[in-house]
């Protein structure tokens, strides 16, 4: 039931229950204005859109907080959010009093700190993906981080590095009995997490495949967890009879056995395989910009290279959209321009010497 009635002081009071029968009410010093604010409050209900006014003054923080508790993430990517929640400049403000322009101010500025444009990109999203569940959640009627604008990327941050056949040699050559580590990551594409997971029974022998069906998650020996892989992660990698043979040689036990161990016998965590790979990498004189992780942008670049399609080298990789794949490596495909170039001297070959011929 709504209504609007004056008061003995001349003000008019706006009144209804929401849909739970909660009265809300407001004052206005015309009579039109509590009618046009009923009819707007009516209508949010009856499309689903309408917002408890009280909800929304719950702060950032406590907001985020609720909504981690919501999600069934893996506890990086709960890292992740809470980097990107904690890094906002309204993190003790009422989620409703957030405005568009705090969000590009927040964006602006950790620009101007010098981050990098996809690690602000990353951090958007967490922060949209925290709006947009307030919005469902019908704290906030609509997201103040929608039409918020990061900064472009430009050519040079889409580079990355990609290692020679022969630096891969000097790196094997080099690592001792880390080899086979970072063997599996140039030459399967396996994540730090995914190689420091494989065990005796992801190695098929006949048939040349890895699988890949979980992960070392942590950052030291006590924070370490074993995790299945990243959503649409867990995938059969098709690897030469080389790889097999170097991963099998020596590799006894039952399958459930740990392929790789540190000398003290724990798994390898991303800390201690980094430091193994910073004194191999030492050693090479390579620059701190070759991390492990350069072996599988070397695998990725090499199968572009030869000719693989996006979704081949998606699901090498592990990942759960081709789109990522091009968001990542778009740069390494040749363009539409090559194509078209190549091909039209190829045709123009043809037809030159069918001419040529006839000439003749």
């Amino acid at each position: 039931m709504a209504s609007v009635k004056q008061r003995p002081d001349g003000v008019w009071r706006a009144r209804y229950r929401d849909q739970n029968g909660k009265e809300h009410a407001k004052h206005f010093k015309t009579k039109r204005e509590g009618d046009r604010w009923l009819v707007e409050q009516k209508a949010a209900i009856a499309s689903g859109a309408w917002v408890d006014p009280a909800a929304g003054r719950v702060t950032w923080d406590d907001w985020v907080s609720r909504w981690l508790d919501m999600q069934v993430w893996a506890d990086g990517s709960v890292t992740a959010a809470h980097t990107a929640a904690e890094s906002v400049s309204w993190r003790q403000k009422a989620i409703r009093d957030v405005k568009p322009g705090d969000v590009q101010l927040w964006v602006t500025r950790e620009s101007e700190r010098g981050l990098a444009p996809s690690t602000i990109r990353t951090r958007l999203n967490y922060v949209q993906m925290a709006f947009r569940s307030a919005v469902d959640n019908q704290v906030i009627p609509r997201s103040p981080a929608l039409r918020v604008k990061t900064p472009r990327q430009r050519k040079r941050d889409l580079t990355m590095r990609i290692l020679t056949a022969q630096q891969v040699a000097d790196s094997l050559e080099a690592a001792g009995d880390f080899r086979s580590f970072i063997a599996v990551c140039a030459f399967a594409g396996l994540r730090l997490g995914e190689a420091a997971g494989l065990q005796v029974g992801d190695i098929d022998v006949e048939r040349g495949v890895i699988s890949v069906r979980r992960q070392v998650q942590g950052t030291s020996i006590p924070t370490i967890k074993v995790i299945p892989p990243k959503a649409g992660s867990e995938r059969d990698v098709f690897v030469p009879a080389g790889l097999v043979e170097m991963l099998t040689s020596g590799a006894d036990g039952p399958p459930d056995r740990f392929l790789f161990r540190t000398l003290m016998g724990h798994l390898y965590n991303r800390n201690s395989a980094g430091e193994t790979w910073r004194q191999i990498r030492k050693t090479l004189g390579y620059d701190d910009a070759v991390t492990l992780h350069t072996f599988r942008h070397t695998f990725a670049s090499n199968l572009i290279a030869s000719g693989c399609d996006v979704v081949t080298v998606q699901r090498a990789l592990g990942h759960s959209q081709p789109s990522i794949t091009l968001d990542v490596y778009s740069h390494l495909w040749p363009s539409a321009e090559d194509k078209t170039r190549s091909a039209t001297a190829t045709f123009m070959g043809a037809v030159l010497r069918n001419a040529d011929s006839g000439r003749t």
